[in-house]
């Protein structure tokens, strides 16, 4: 067993390793060399995850006529954290994330909340525009309704019930119910309750209006429309390298196709970096 352990601790320690090379490798410090007879694109967006499909979507808009280039490293759009399968798929409106509301002073604070839930607010209309403009399908194919449910034990309770009496103040936040009967709260979550000390004390709220939201099924609709736009083109299987600034304050971004080992680069006058953490180096 000890030799197991030490086997094991000393993979971890090489793993870590690897990863620290991996995440600090330089990138950015190497100026690409360009030609001043390039054409300049009007945005490189890197990675093809829910954020540069949505920033493509205002752009091309708003932007009609812009050249918007997207390079992606796995061989399709959301894949990675947009994916359905890697996200909780939260439709974040501040109705069951605790940490939104801050007890100060004996007065409950709950502003981070109610901007949290006016921003979704605003997702919502982005996506109900996309719906009747045709870039998205039916609601149901990203959309769907789903109670959002807080639950506390112990002393967290009276925390619950001061949050719940103060957002209930707040238009973001009506029809929130607060209960602190077991029966209730089991009928709201049974798995939750199942098998507890009936004896415990517990609480929770419930919102019917919250969401569930499948942001790979957001991503890949909003890209396929964007595919449809002569100004818009797509690089799946090819990973951003480089980026450095020209003289001129535009962009210069290399790339690599991981399937033929080609390198190239594009000039750009703006860049948004909306790929994960392995892109962490390019900020």
């Amino acid at each position: 067993m000890n030799k197991f352990l030490k086997y094991l601790l000393v993979l971890i320690v090489l793993l870590i390793i690897a990863v620290v090379i991996f995440l600090f490798r330089p990138i950015t410090s190497k100026k690409i060399q360009t030609t001043s007879n390039e054409p300049v694109v009007d945005a490189v967006l890197v990675g093809g995850g829910i954020m540069s499909a949505t920033l493509g979507t205002y752009l091309s808009e708003l932007e009609p006529n812009w050249q918007i280039r997207m390079y992606e490293r796995l061989d399709n759009v959301a894949q990675e954290s947009s994916n359905g399968f890697n996200n909780a798929g939260t439709g974040h409106s501040g109705f069951m994330e605790m940490n939104y509301t801050s007890e100060k002073d004996g007065k409950m604070d709950i502003s981070k909340a109610v901007n949290v839930a006016e921003q979704f607010e605003v997702a919502k209309q982005f996506w109900s525009y996309q719906v009747k403009e045709g870039v998205l399908g039916q609601p149901n194919s990203f959309i769907n309704p789903v109670p959002h449910i807080a639950f506390v034990w112990g002393d967290n309770v009276n925390f619950l019930e001061k949050r719940y009496a103060a957002m209930v103040k707040n238009p973001m936040f009506y029809g929130m119910k607060f209960s602190e009967n077991p029966a209730e709260i089991k009928q709201w979550a049974p798995l939750v309750m199942n098998g507890r000390d009936a004896a415990q004390k517990v609480a929770a709220t419930r919102m019917d209006v919250g969401s569930d939201v499948n942001y790979g099924s957001i991503t890949t609709q909003l890209v396929d429309h964007l595919k449809k736009q002569s100004n818009f083109k797509l690089q799946t299987s090819t990973e951003v390298t480089g980026i450095s600034q020209n003289d001129d304050k535009t962009w210069t971004v290399a790339f690599k196709n991981l399937t033929t080992g080609k390198t190239d680069h594009v000039k750009t006058r703006f860049v948004f970096i909306g790929a994960g953490g392995a892109a962490v180096k390019l900020l």
